[in-house]
């Protein structure tokens, strides 16, 4: 029989269930409904208003032969490389540095990890107020004899000022993942390497990062995400310029959808984006799944 407490316990699961169940399905609904309909709209010939016809998969063909919007997924792929390395890099490079039980951590955690409470909006107009020819930046560099800072309004280069700007407000969620992980590290290992006198970065990078792949899934899916629907930080700094140098495919989204009055192509490119984070997603479940059953 179960005891008196299991069944408190129980009927209260049950009755927290009965109450958030209702909110849950509808939010169920109203995200599967969106995509749903998404992914009727980018199979129709839809222009301004929704048609209730199909064309099959001629909005991605067009697509596919847009010169824009493939220029865009070139950009959007060197900068989520360079951006995801970046941040990876920097967080790891952070989180074990805190690791080592400096002083002020609890401010030093909150002061890498405070940008990334701020919006891309407000990042990418600060950075482009530092950044401009005529910027913080430039100043500095000419006081030390340069020529000046030009990257913003250069198109060979101004993918290179995102990738700083947002690489600024991202490493800090991976500095506190990895930093998570590395708390989890059973202290006994690292007094074992000590008394056999193993080096200490020689037991981080051979014993203790590859022990951390389900943080480092982790910042690899949010960063990701961060890339596919990168856009605020765009339209904050460089507009998509100069020219269509720094366009991406979300604000190519965004564009014909509202300025171009197309929701069926902006449909399936929104559709291509989420097919874009699925592969990835998908392999990355899977093999957390296989991992929790093998432990």
């Amino acid at each position: 029989m179960p005891r008196p407490r299991t069944l408190q316990r129980l009927r209260r699961a049950l009755v927290g269930w009965a109450a958030l169940g209702p909110l849950l399905l509808t939010v169920l609904l109203a995200y599967g409904g969106s995509v749903l309909w998404t992914l009727r709209v980018s199979f129709s010939s839809s222009r301004t208003l929704p048609v209730d016809d199909f064309v099959g998969l001629a909005q991605y063909e067009r697509l596919l032969g847009n010169a824009r919007w493939m220029e865009s997924l070139q950009h959007l792929a060197l900068y989520g490389g360079l951006f995801m390395l970046a941040c990876l890099g920097l967080g790891i490079l952070l989180a074990v540095a805190i690791d080592q039980k400096v002083r002020a951590e609890d401010l030093l955690r909150s002061l890498f990890l405070y940008p990334y409470a701020l919006s891309f909006v407000a990042t990418g107009l600060v950075w482009q107020w530092l950044l401009q020819p005529d910027g913080a930046v430039a100043a500095g560099v000419r006081a030390l004899g340069g020529e000046g800072f030009d990257w913003l309004i250069d198109p060979d280069r101004v993918l290179y000022t995102l990738v700083i700007a947002t690489t600024w407000q991202a490493a800090g969620l991976v500095m506190a993942i990895m930093l998570a992980g590395l708390r989890g590290v059973d202290p006994q290992l690292w007094q074992a390497a000590r008394v056999d006198g193993i080096p200490r970065w020689r037991v981080l990078l051979q014993i203790v990062l590859p022990s951390l792949g389900p943080s480092l899934a982790t910042a690899t899916v949010l960063l990701f995400t961060g890339v596919v629907k990168l856009f605020d930080a765009v339209v904050a700094m460089t507009q998509g310029g100069p020219g269509n140098a720094s366009d991406v495919p979300a604000r190519f989204i965004m564009d014909h959808l509202f300025g171009r009055a197309n929701i069926g192509l902006a449909s399936a490119g929104a559709v291509l984006m989420l097919l874009s984070v699925l592969v990835l997603v998908a392999p990355l479940l899977y093999w957390r799944a296989r991992r929790q059953e093998a432990a």
